[in-house]
């Protein structure tokens, strides 16, 4: 089957596409990339979404202009993965949409909410589309994050000693692939140092461009350790976050009493944020081995305070196992689409709190109407990444 997963994750730079041929062979489910493509939001849209995001307030006229507009700019990229990845032709394609909100209270997820209507994409491409992939797990008691643990567990266990996925997008998350799976957020990746550096600059910058401003500064201490002081990182696992705590907002009270500190200074702490609490999730859990994917994966500065934090355990990338790490995760919502439609589970419960796993999601038909599968699959017990097209 060949598939399109499309991601846009809580940095909402950009929207992903990941393209895959997905077979089943035995209890192996093998994975052979076909491609990536990467397409910014028009900037108008990125606009308006950041202005709606939490602690802002919004307008039921304005969710519906984001959740068409979203739909619309996910077609577009669907509609040139297509082209440009799968020869003009495509089984499936699994959106994850944008998330707007992620309902925690008392360490509980009660709704999560992703925007970019799926009708759009169908009707741009004629193939039908897995959306809405997280509020089954959420109904079932879990967490609805990190889904891309079922992907993790899939194709890392089995590797010696305790691998850990990292994932280094707007929030971090890790999974514990060893014994019992475990998966959560450990707290931002690239949402406070984002939302300082765009900030600082008036907006002229999104984001710490390689490192550099982090890598001039200096880590300030107190702030450092009201940072720490978080009672998020405390909880208990399986838990997840999002923007909805870790913004700007949240940033400016911990800044309270504090004599001014220099742009870079600021930027520094809160990389070095990143890589403490991302250290203390791989050290509870003895950790081996990180293998890292997401946008944080591009920035030095970050890398290089983790890997200080780390010490002797390694920090290898995805693309090291055959995983572009740009597209991970597309590539990891493409498994999960292919799952939801053969009938078979896209969760682990022991990562995401649920009480039992869950078939994801919801198919919008295409031009053909849904997929047409065997009704006699297996569940997965691997998953192999066959690095060239069979």
């Amino acid at each position: 089957m060949r598939v399109i997963g499309l991601m846009s994750g809580t940095s909402y730079d950009a929207i992903d596409a990941a393209a895959a041929d997905l077979r089943l062979d035995g209890e192996q489910l093998v994975l052979t990339p076909l491609g990536l493509l990467s397409q910014p939001y028009p900037a108008e849209l990125r606009r308006a979404l950041a202005a709606s995001l939490p602690p802002a307030s919004t307008t039921f006229e304005q969710v519906c202009r984001l959740d068409t507009g979203i739909g619309q700019a996910f077609a577009g990229v669907a509609r040139q993965a297509v082209e440009q990845l799968t020869g003009g032709y495509a089984d499936l394609i699994v959106s994850h949409g944008q998330t707007v909100f992620h309902w925690v209270d008392g360490g509980a997820v009660h709704g999560t909410l992703q925007l970019g209507q799926p009708a759009w994409i169908a009707e741009a491409t004629g193939v039908p589309v897995v959306s809405d992939l997280r509020t089954r797990d959420v109904a079932a008691g879990g967490q609805g994050a990190p889904l891309v643990s079922a992907f993790d567990v899939l194709w890392l266990r089995g590797r010696p000693g305790v691998p850990i996925a990292l994932n280094l997008g707007g929030i971090a998350n890790i999974t514990v692939v060893a014994g019992e799976p475990l998966a959560f957020d450990t707290g931002p990746a690239n949402a406070l140092i984002d939302a300082v550096v765009a900030e600082l600059t008036g907006g002229r910058l999104s984001f710490d461009a390689d490192g550099v401003m982090a890598a001039r500064g200096r880590v300030h201490e107190e702030l450092f350790a009201r940072l720490l002081a978080e009672p998020y990182y405390a909880l208990p696992a399986p838990k997840s976050t999002g923007k909805e705590l870790f913004n700007l907002a949240y940033l400016a009270r911990m800044l309270e009493g504090l004599p001014e500190i220099p742009a870079d200074d600021l930027v520094a702490t809160v990389t070095a944020l990143t890589a403490r609490t991302v250290a203390d999730a791989v050290r509870q859990y003895g950790g081996t081995e990180v293998i890292a994917s997401g946008g944080g994966t591009r920035n030095p500065a970050l890398l290089r305070m983790l890997a200080a934090e780390l010490g002797p355990v390694p920090v290898r990338s995805t693309d090291e196992l055959g995983v572009p790490s740009a597209a991970k995760e597309a590539y990891a919502f493409a498994v999960l689409g292919f799952l939801t439609v053969h009938g078979l589970s896209g969760t682990v419960p022991s990562c995401t709190g649920a009480r039992h796993s869950s078939v994801l999601g919801s198919i919008t038909p295409g031009l053909a109407g849904v997929p047409h599968v065997s009704p006699d699959v297996r569940p997965p017990a691997s998953l192999l990444v066959n690095s060239a097209p069979h």
